[in-house]
C-alpha cells in the first residue's frame, strides 16, 4: 500500500519561477496539500502535460482563484488521503484526474467528483494521460459540437493528444474522420487510428479535400488563425466549428456572411475555467458512456515519451517542438 503522506510533509514539485520558456520550470519543495471538504489527496504517480501548462508557464494562462500555482491538469496515483464528506474514494483507491492545478507534484488536491478509477486493465502511466484530453474532446466534439454517425467530422493537429484521441472517439461512434498533421508519419499514425484521411497540410489543401467529399459536418480546431477563414469554406452548410485553442492566434477578418447563408455554428470552449460542477457532470458522462470503450480496448491513449519530474522542462520544449504524436507524460513515481 502506497505511504499515505511523507513525514516531512514535504514534497518534490515543479515550479514556475517567471513567466518564460521551459528554462522557468524548477525542481523545488512545497507543502504537501491537505484535502479540504469534498476533496481528495492523491500520491501522483504520472501526471500528464498539455499545451495549457505551457501557457501558464508563458503567463497567459492564469490558474483559477484558490487553484494551486503549480502546473498540471492531470494525473494518475492513489488515493493518498480523503477529505470531509467523500465518500467515494479510499486510502489506496487506484484514480486518475482532472486537476485545478498542481499535478506537476509527488502530492496533489483535487475535488474528490473530478476523479475517475483507473480502467480495467490500464496502467497508472497511461490513465494519466486520459482526463484533460477526454474531458476536452468529450465536451467539444459530442456535447457542444454534437457529433453523429455518420457524420463526417474533420480534426486538426490529429497527432496531438487531443487529435488522437478525438479521431478514436469520433470513429467508435460511427463518424467519418478526417484529420490533419505536418508529416507522413504524423498522417500515417493518424489513420492507423482511424481516419479515413489523413491530410498532410504542408502538402495538401484541407478545403479541398473536405469540399469533394461533400464538406464537414463538424470540425474541432486548436489552430485558428488563417485557418479560421478555411473551416468556413470547408464545412459543409449547416455544419459546426468548435475552437478550443489558437496556436496561430484568435484574430482574423472573417466574411460572417457565410455563416447566415449556410446556417453554420462557430463555437468553442475552455476547460479550466468551467465551474466544479460542471466538470463533475463530465466526469460521470465519461465513466458512463467512454469507459466502457477503454476497458474493452476499443479506444486507448497514445504515447509519446516520458521524462522524470525533474526533467519537466524537456517535456514541455519537446511538446512545444510538435514533434510528438500522442500525449507526453511525467514519471513522479512510477507504478
Amino acid at each position: 500500500m502506497p505511504q499515505s503522506v511523507p513525514q516531512s510533509h514535504l514534497m518534490r514539485a515543479i515550479e514556475i519561477t517567471r513567466p518564460g520558456g521551459p528554462e522557468v520550470l524548477v525542481p523545488s519543495d512545497r507543502p504537501v496539500p491537505v484535502p479540504g471538504a469534498g476533496e481528495i489527496v492523491i500520491r501522483v504517480a504520472w501526471a500528464g502535460v498539455n499545451r495549457p501548462d505551457a501557457l501558464q508557464r508563458a503567463g497567459a494562462y492564469a490558474p483559477p482563484p484558490g487553484a494551486s500555482d503549480l502546473p498540471g491538469l492531470e494525473a494518475a496515483g492513489h488515493v493518498a488521503a480523503v477529505g470531509p464528506g467523500v465518500t467515494r474514494w479510499r486510502e489506496g483507491d487506484r484514480v486518475c484526474a482532472l486537476l485545478p492545478g498542481g499535478g506537476y507534484a509527488e502530492y496533489v488536491a483535487t475535488p474528490a467528483e473530478h476523479a475517475l478509477p483507473v480502467p480495467a486493465g490500464m496502467s497508472l502511466r497511461e490513465a494519466a494521460c486520459l482526463p484533460e484530453t477526454f474531458f476536452t474532446v468529450w465536451t467539444n466534439v459530442f456535447e457542444r459540437g454534437g457529433l453523429q454517425a455518420g457524420e463526417r467530422f474533420l480534426v486538426h493537429g490529429g497527432s496531438s493528444g487531443i487529435g488522437t484521441t478525438a479521431i478514436q472517439l469520433a470513429g467508435a461512434r460511427g463518424a467519418r474522420v478526417f484529420a490533419t498533421a505536418g508529416s507522413a508519419e504524423k498522417c500515417a499514425a493518424c489513420t492507423r487510428l482511424g481516419a479515413e484521411r489523413a491530410i498532410n497540410y504542408r502538402e495538401e489543401d484541407f478545403v479541398r479535400v473536405l469540399k469533394a467529399e461533400g464538406g464537414a459536418n463538424l470540425i474541432l480546431d486548436m489552430v485558428g488563425g488563417d485557418y479560421l477563414p478555411r473551416n468556413v469554406q470547408a464545412m459543409a452548410d449547416d455544419g459546426r466549428l468548435v475552437q478550443i485553442a489558437f496556436l496561430q492566434g484568435p484574430k482574423v477578418e472573417l466574411n460572417f456572411a457565410q455563416v447566415m447563408t449556410r446556417r453554420l455554428t462557430i463555437t468553442g470552449s475552455t476547460l479550466r475555467p468551467q465551474s466544479h460542477a460542471a466538470k463533475a457532470r463530465i466526469a460521470a458522462a465519461l465513466e458512463r458512456e467512454i469507459w466502457p470503450l477503454l476497458e474493452a480496448g476499443r479506444v486507448a491513449p497514445v504515447m509519446d515519451r516520458e521524462f522524470p519530474l525533474d526533467e519537466a522542462a524537456a517535456a514541455h520544449a519537446r511538446m512545444e517542438s510538435s514533434a510528438h504524436i500522442g500525449k507526453i507524460v511525467l514519471r513522479v513515481a512510477g507504478g
